[in-house]
């Protein structure tokens, strides 16, 4: 069975869903003002990886991940740019489309965004402010009193008093409690707003997946997901908006993926180790950064540096080369074979996608020694479940890139810059013609020094008994 670490139990248990074979699944998008970062590609490629075991395990899946597109980072940075807010959101929510679609990130069922259902959020903050857990405070904003939803602090663990001792915010922008938040944001001039009871505004973040988890997935549903920085106050508000607004358990299991750390320093824009996905599939392959991933369990802390993503470009090639001389054959997955139940073990186990990549390794090793195609195949079809390894292994290894998907590969050529000669795969197979002939004509100097010349522009030659083959470092 299925074990997932549920964050509000603060331990394993045995996932059972509320209807039998179904999941419902929330996951905590993108404030779209900006180009997605390395914390932006955990959380996708983490939850693709979730919600592709839980369809390969038998699940029918619903799975949703919203997209803020209406925020004080966004109305800032759209006044900054001068251009409309729907243009900004516009623009970076496709830019978010094609990374993830780079790393190999399936499209969640629904997509919604916060600014379609503000009508909900109304609705919401009346019900709140009806069981009088919601008030308007003196700046005009409706704020809602913590104090008064006795389970507030149960998912992240945290007291009241705890957090009033830590507590900076100044009562006196209204607010009755410093730790209340705001639920719908009274209108300021030149910004986006909406009518409601109380004025012209806008709704505070919080709200807004309360809502869209309730409109998609109802009330009370399986899985709700995202980051670990999401857990407080955001996680925490949820909860206490829905459940506050419903009288009832608004989410069973609570999965929160750990930090990425930059060089083991949390990464952060203060510290200027900030670093957007386009920056990284710069220099690295899409699907070698989606291995560096998931090779690591989703809980723990990922730390990002180059030494470690020329290790997972490594790794990732030595399972490639597995399939490099074999013609894998397309298998349906036995998951009585023993590297198959290992790996469901490995996945069962919370997702420990660690352990199910070194199950990967093992049956490499076999395809290595066997050169069996139905290992292969094997190979291949388990490394699917993880949005790997369903590229030509030639493709991989002579550094053509690539989406990870199962379906659509796009594979554009790689040109490589050195010494002012652009390698593309037409001239890396013409030096080859030249040294095969250099060679047939006992000029072994030249054969040598084409084969000088390709590896210093980080091009490696194989001969085989088929002939030469070239892959990248």
């Amino acid at each position: 069975m299925l074990k997932i670490y549920n964050s509000l139990s603060r331990s394993k248990q045995d996932f059972i869903p509320i209807e039998p074979g179904k999941v419902r699944m929330y996951v905590c998008g993108m404030t779209v003002y900006d180009y997605c970062h390395l914390g932006h590609a955990r959380v996708m490629v983490v939850f693709d990886m979730i919600q592709r075991w839980l369809r390969a395990d038998g699940f029918d899946v619903t799975y949703v991940r919203n997209i803020t597109d209406i925020d004080d980072k966004i109305i800032k940075r759209a006044a900054e740019n001068h251009e409309p807010i729907d243009a900004l959101t516009d623009r970076f929510i496709a830019a978010m489309d094609e990374d993830a679609a780079r790393l190999g990130v399936e499209k969640p069922e629904h997509e919604p965004r916060a600014t379609q259902y503000v009508p909900g959020m109304i609705a919401m903050i009346q019900a709140l402010m009806d069981h009088g857990l919601a008030y308007v405070a003196k700046s005009g904003d409706v704020c809602y009193s913590v104090h008064k939803f006795p389970g507030y602090g149960k998912l992240s663990g945290k007291s009241l008093d705890d957090l009033r001792a830590g507590e900076r915010v100044d009562v006196a922008v209204g607010k009755d409690d410093p730790l209340d938040f705001v639920l719908w944001k009274s209108a300021k001039p030149g910004e986006p707003q909406w009518d409601s009871p109380w004025g012209q505004g806008r709704p505070g973040w919080h709200i807004e997946c309360s809502v869209m988890s309730d409109a998609l997935l109802g009330e009370h549903f399986d899985i709700h997901g995202g980051g670990a920085d999401l857990q407080f106050p955001h996680h925490e508000n949820e909860i206490a908006q829905s459940e506050g607004a419903h009288g009832h358990q608004h989410v069973n299991y609570w999965i929160h993926n750990g930090f990425v750390r930059v060089d083991n320093e949390k990464m952060s824009k203060s510290l200027g180790n900030f670093f957007t996905i386009r920056e990284v599939l710069e220099r690295y392959d899409a699907e070698v950064v989606r291995f560096f991933i998931l090779r690591a369990h989703y809980r723990s802390p990922l730390n990002y540096s180059d030494q470690h993503l020329d290790d997972a470009k490594g790794a990732l090639t030595r399972l490639y080369t597995a399939l490099k001389n074999v013609s894998p054959h397309g298998v349906a997955i036995d998951w009585h074979d023993p590297y198959a139940a290992a790996f469901k073990v490995a996945m069962e186990d919370d997702f420990n996608t660690a352990e199910a990549v070194a199950v990967l390794f093992n049956l490499a090793n076999e395809v290595n020694k066997s050169r069996d195609s139905q290992r292969a195949g094997l190979l291949r079809a388990l490394g699917g479940v993880l949005g790997l390894l369903q590229r030509d292994a030639e493709s991989f290894l002579q550094g053509i890139q690539g989406t990870v998907g199962y379906a659509n590969l796009i594979l554009p050529s790689f040109t490589l810059v050195a010494s002012g000669t652009n390698y593309t795969p037409e001239i890396i197979d013409q030096l080859i013609t030249e040294r095969a002939a250099a060679k047939n004509a006992k000029n072994y100097a030249e054969a040598d020094r084409i084969r000088k010349e390709l590896l210093d522009a980080g091009i490696v030659l194989e001969d085989t008994p088929q002939g030469t083959v070239w892959r990248r470092v």
